[in-house]
């Protein structure tokens, strides 16, 4: 099939290859992807918002808890390889991403790399419904001939950035898992915390839901910030 790629950002394909980042710069980097796509009345973020996303407790696998200084740490580092930079014209320090830029990739392999680093490893069919707020890819042959694309980059462009994981016990398709932190074996299965031990149908709705209900947490602790009231504690 024959893909046409998003021409809103022309990436400049590295000369290098591409950064192995740290678990913790995937989620930072990850995260600013996300928010960038589904809050963007909020984008570019602030230190703390960033942190409050990268510790979110849906959407995101595996559950971290990250401090302020391991954000600030791995957004220095971040800086240093040119995929994230500073936002100017605010009183606070904000930060975006420059993902597709500094990897050389076009936005449709970008949204994935960016889903692929903040849930772990997914199918093709996974992809393509977490993905729907972020990009609406057609199909999901659309989502397969991206990252069939990105698991046969050329050594010029920086090399693979996915990789086909072995077909699970009692599962259909293979899912797939990003390179940006380094390599990845293979023969694993890729079977996540989350939707371990539930159908396909039920484990997808559930991550929906997941991702809503954290979006709306998200909204209520800016308002009480706003108004000066603390947010209600979570059960």
């Amino acid at each position: 099939m024959t893909l046409t790629p998003s021409p809103l950002i022309t990436p400049l394909a590295p000369s290098t290859p591409s950064p192995v980042l740290t678990p913790i710069e995937a989620r930072v980097l990850g995260t600013l992807m996300e928010k960038a796509r589904t809050v963007p009345d909020s984008y570019p973020l602030t230190l703390n918002t960033l942190l409050l996303g990268c510790n979110q407790k849906s959407s995101r696998e595996p559950l971290m808890e990250l401090t302020e200084a391991d954000v600030a740490a791995a957004l220095n580092t971040l800086k240093e390889a040119h995929l994230v930079r500073e936002s100017s014209g605010s009183r606070t320090t904000r930060f975006e991403h420059n993902f597709q830029r500094g990897i050389g990739v076009y936005e449709q392999a970008a949204v994935l790399l960016g889903l692929l680093m903040l849930r772990g490893p997914q199918t093709a069919g996974e992809l393509r419904l977490n993905t729907e707020r972020w990009y609406k890819f057609a199909d999901i042959s659309s989502v397969e001939g991206f990252l069939e694309e990105l698991q046969d980059r050329s050594a010029e462009k920086g090399g693979p950035l996915v990789v086909k994981l072995a077909r699970g016990p009692g599962t259909r398709e293979q899912r797939w898992a990003h390179l940006l932190c380094g390599p990845v074996d293979a023969t694993q299965t890729g079977l996540g915390r989350s939707s371990e031990g539930l159908p396909g149908n039920t484990a997808e709705r559930l991550e929906r839901l997941e991702s809503e209900l954290a979006n709306l947490r998200e909204t209520v602790q800016k308002l009480c910030a706003e108004l000066g009231v603390s947010p209600p504690e979570q059960v």
